[in-house]
Formats: structure tokens, C-alpha cells, sequence
């Protein structure tokens, strides 16, 4: 199962219910924008108990492509990386604790 932003929505308006829906949507699209934006100065943001998400920069390189095997140009990118955090590794590995 993947987590959409909507289901998300209806999770914490069902476990949040003195908040209105409208600002529970605004509260998470702010966190969001932040996470973005924080990403795109190329700073890292630091979540407690969840993880980390720093941007990694990917080399320029010659790669090919598949069907053709003809060699093409893959210019320098930016990538995501998550490190998760000491505590949500624990709690999904260990069997007896309940989330």
C-alpha cells in the first residue's frame, strides 16, 4: 500500500477530529512545500524517530540505451536519499512491538 496525500488527509482528520479538514490540508502542504524547498537549497532535513533526507549530486556519465544500445549523454542530477532514523527501523523490524 502507498501513501497518498488524500488517504493521508483522511487519517489525520479521523485521528485529529477538532481540526478542521481545510486546515489539516493546509498543515501538511506546508510541511511539504518546506521539505521541497529545504531539498532544493541542497540542505538536509532532519525528521526525529522517522529519518533523514539529504540530496545527493549524480555524476554526469555515458550510458546506453537498452534497445538501441546506442550511447547517450546522461547530464549531472540531483537524487533524494532517506536515511531512516534509528527508532522507525527498530519498530518495523521488531516483531513484538506493535506501531
Amino acid at each position: 500500500m502507498s501513501v497518498v496525500k488524500s488517504k493521508l488527509l483522511k487519517q489525520l482528520s479521523k485521528n485529529y477530529p477538532n481540526f478542521l479538514k481545510k486546515d489539516l490540508e493546509k498543515f501538511t502542504d506546508i510541511v511539504l512545500k518546506e521539505i521541497k524547498r529545504t531539498l532544493r537549497r541542497s540542505e538536509r532535513v532532519e525528521l526525529r524517530g522517522f529519518g533523514v533526507f539529504s540530496t545527493k549530486v549524480q555524476k554526469a556519465r555515458i550510458s546506453r540505451n537498452p534497445k538501441t544500445s546506442e550511447k547517450v549523454h546522461t547530464p549531472e542530477k540531483k537524487t533524494i536519499h532517506f536515511k531512516m532514523a534509528k527508532d522507525l527501523f527498530k519498530k518495523l523490524n521488531d516483531d513484538k512491538e506493535k506501531v
